[in-house]
């Protein structure tokens, strides 16, 4: 099989940008907990990163708001945000666009997948990419899925697309690793910043861990609004994972931190075969 990891990790700006306002011992925790995740990355030897990410009308506004879109270009700059306020310096990304352009065809038989030359990539996938690849000299394909603008994209869609994904990576000779991005719960932008709702994340990384679709699709948005904020609509990219990997997950890293304003998450999924 092509696909040879799979991931799940926050990105909330505050990781980097807030980092040295935080209790230097949790942030040591965590940011080692990140490199150890890129330490697994790397020893799964992959040939390019499928990062799947929920950005923030960065690049997507209301104008032009796809449920899904992937990137096609052999690189990316960003942070698209201020590099002084997010504390990472601005940078080319490598991409790969033929391989780009062999997943979309593959995928758009069965999803419907917008696709784009140009990207800017911000906090949502820079963060991550700061840990997992701080040289950035792995070629990353981004994806994106519609978590900001109503109506959002359905959980079970979602799903959808991380079928498509592990279909496409099955159908290609490179080895391919996933990493979805996003919450859990949290509260970005809004007088509720840095509140976090541990009970519920980690009711739904139970449901993660366990790869149990049934109950991962039975959030709607109106409780995951109550109970989450808006910043946890971002399950959708941790639900596209586990719909890839098909696995079970191992939780490394799981601690509200209320400086970074969300459940700082790290975890990994087994890759188990698709059923035929």
């Amino acid at each position: 099989m092509s696909l040879v990891y799979a991931g799940i990790a926050s990105h909330a700006p505050g990781i980097t940008g807030r980092a040295h306002m935080a209790d230097p011992a949790i942030v040591a925790e965590f940011h080692g907990a990140f490199r150890a995740m890129a330490a697994r990355l790397k020893a799964a030897r992959p040939d390019a990163l499928v990062i799947v990410a929920a950005e923030h009308f960065a690049n997507f506004f209301m104008n032009n708001m796809p449920a899904f879109a992937a990137g096609m270009a052999d690189q990316y700059e960003g942070p698209i945000e201020d590099p002084d306020w997010l504390r990472i310096a601005r940078a080319t990304v490598p991409g790969n666009a033929a391989l780009s352009q062999r997943l979309i065809r593959e995928m758009m038989g069965s999803v419907d997948l917008a696709y784009a030359e140009e990207w800017k990539f911000d906090h949502g996938i820079m963060v991550p990419l700061h840990f997992l690849t701080p040289n950035f000299d792995m070629p990353v394909i981004p994806m994106n899925i519609n978590c900001q603008g109503p109506p959002l994209t359905p959980l079970h869609r979602a799903w959808a697309l991380g079928e498509a994904l592990r279909r496409a990576a099955d159908s290609v000779s490179e080895r391919i690793a996933i990493v979805g991005t996003g919450g859990i719960s949290h509260w970005p932008a809004t007088p509720d910043s840095g509140k976090i709702n541990e009970a519920w994340d980690r009711e739904f990384l139970a449901r993660w861990q366990s790869n149990d679709k049934t109950s991962m699709l039975s959030y709607t948005d109106e409780a995951t609004y109550r109970d989450a904020g808006q910043g946890g609509y971002e399950i959708r990219t941790f639900i596209t994972v586990a719909a890839a990997a098909r696995g079970t997950g191992t939780l490394h890293h799981y601690r509200p931190i209320p400086m970074f304003a969300v459940g700082c998450t790290l975890a990994d999924m087994s890759i188990a075969p698709c059923p035929t």
